[in-house]
């Protein structure tokens, strides 16, 4: 394929999933967080502007949608296994468990489900894994954090150690690959890329021995390229970004922020990191794609794709308002931050400039789902599971707060008029029925 013609690619896949209203992946078409449909919900409740809600298993990935099928994956945890016993961590040499670090004993039983869009039914439901788990997961996270990821043919669930699992749409496996590594007994975040024929999985471990960025072929599962990375652990997903006329593959991480050519894995080029916890999902736009991290240090790096002097790769940077978990949107010519009590910063996307700051949300709560952006407003939802709506403009607002009563990890999707709300016990269809 010519240089020229990834930029093509790119465009034609945004305009192919933009005109079937779906939801592919994390964060949508793009990995931007925004959907362009028209007259979605703006006001809803438990019982109120509700299409369905269906029963699903416990999980903090977030539900995909194509045509008329909805994807999640899911986490049944059972007893303590006999013998089972997460890796060794090592820090400063010495043997070191994560105070948060819990059920690398426990059983785990891993699963895919899909539902129909129109009732919520569940058509079918797969168990990818069950069994012992290789290391641990957070106390707040779930062993089933990634977002899965579709291109209408097959759907493409990760979970870390205990592998990646392709099936059709009809729910039959079609491959898998597990590779075992361990997390720092924190769990894996980092959700699945599509691009053209394969599967990208950035995969970070530990102190940064094993640390590995790994496509695979769509169809069969075959090894196409494997690339070391220099950085220790990170949570983040990567994002396709035109760099120039040419299509990049950037990667959060603490050490490094570095780019690869998607269909070799080839190292384009790199910078300095966030210098803590690499957990955002970069954001592209504006010519520039931006890294963000919130823990230990809150830092905001503006960067300029493509081949450029490195002098000049830094456009701009921020220190100030961003959350631990929670990743952030350009929406407009505006990049909005949150904090985990979900206050608001508005950056100018290209200028690093402040619009506004200190916007805060009606009651206080915790917030670890990343916004979307839909009609002007940005959508957020607390772990409490209320959603507050910022009117976005010159003068921002908070316009509404809806509650589906249940507590939400997970961010919303957006597609075929519904907005849908992966809850702690429910999936919920939003919107017209």
């Amino acid at each position: 394929m010519a240089r020229g013609s990834g930029l093509a690619w790119l465009l034609a896949c945004g305009a192919v999933v933009s005109a079937a209203e779906n939801w592919p992946q994390w964060r949508g078409p793009g990995s931007r967080g925004i959907s362009i449909e028209k007259q979605l919900p703006t006001d809803w409740a438990s019982d109120r502007n509700v299409a369905w809600k269906t029963e699903v298993p416990s999980g903090h990935s977030s539900p995909i949608v194509w045509g008329n099928r909805i994807f999640v994956t899911a986490a049944i945890e059972g007893n303590v296994v006999a013998g089972a016993e997460p890796p060794v961590h090592l820090q400063g040499g010495k043997p070191w468990v994560h105070p948060d670090s819990i059920s690398g004993d426990r059983r785990q039983t891993l699963k895919v489900l899909a539902l129909d869009e129109a009732s919520g039914r569940i058509v079918w439901e797969r168990t990818a894994y069950d069994g012992a788990v290789y290391d641990a997961r957070h106390k707040r996270s779930s062993f089933a954090a990634p977002t899965a990821a579709t291109d209408g043919k097959m759907v493409y669930a990760y979970f870390g150690p205990e592998g990646l699992y392709a099936y059709d749409l009809a729910g039959t496996l079609q491959w898998k690959v597990v590779e075992r590594f361990p997390t720092l007994g924190l769990g894996t975040g980092t959700s699945p890329v599509l691009f053209e024929n394969l599967v990208i999985i950035q995969r970070d471990e530990d102190n940064g021995d094993h640390s590995l960025v790994v496509a695979f072929d769509k169809r069969s599962g075959r090894e196409v390229w494997r690339t070391k990375r220099d950085v220790e652990i990170s949570w983040g997903t990567p994002v396709l970004v035109d760099g120039g006329g040419r299509i990049e593959l950037v990667t959060n991480g603490s050490q490094f922020i570095i780019a690869y050519d998607p269909r070799t894995g080839k190292e384009l080029w790199r910078t300095k990191g966030v210098e803590s916890n690499a957990i955002h999902t970069p954001i592209a736009g504006k010519g520039l794609v931006i890294v963000t991290a919130g823990f230990p240090a809150k830092r905001i790096i503006a960067i300029r794709p493509g081949d450029v002097d490195p002098g000049s790769r830094i456009a701009w940077q921020y220190g100030k308002g961003t959350g631990y978990v929670i990743s952030n949107i350009l929406y407009g010519d505006d990049l909005y931050l949150f904090t985990d009590t979900g206050v608001v910063t508005c950056l100018d996307a290209t200028t690093g400039a402040v619009r506004f700051e200190g916007v805060r949300p009606p009651a206080p709560a915790r917030y670890t789902s990343s916004p979307v952006a839909y009609g002007g407003y940005i959508a957020v939802t607390s772990e409490d599971g209320s959603t507050f709506l910022l009117k976005t403009g010159p003068e921002p607002s908070i316009v509404r707060t809806n509650s589906i009563d249940e507590p939400v990890m997970s961010s919303l999707a957006i597609a075929n008029g519904r907005i849908y709300i992966r809850g702690e016990r429910h999936l919920f269809a939003i919107g017209r029925r």
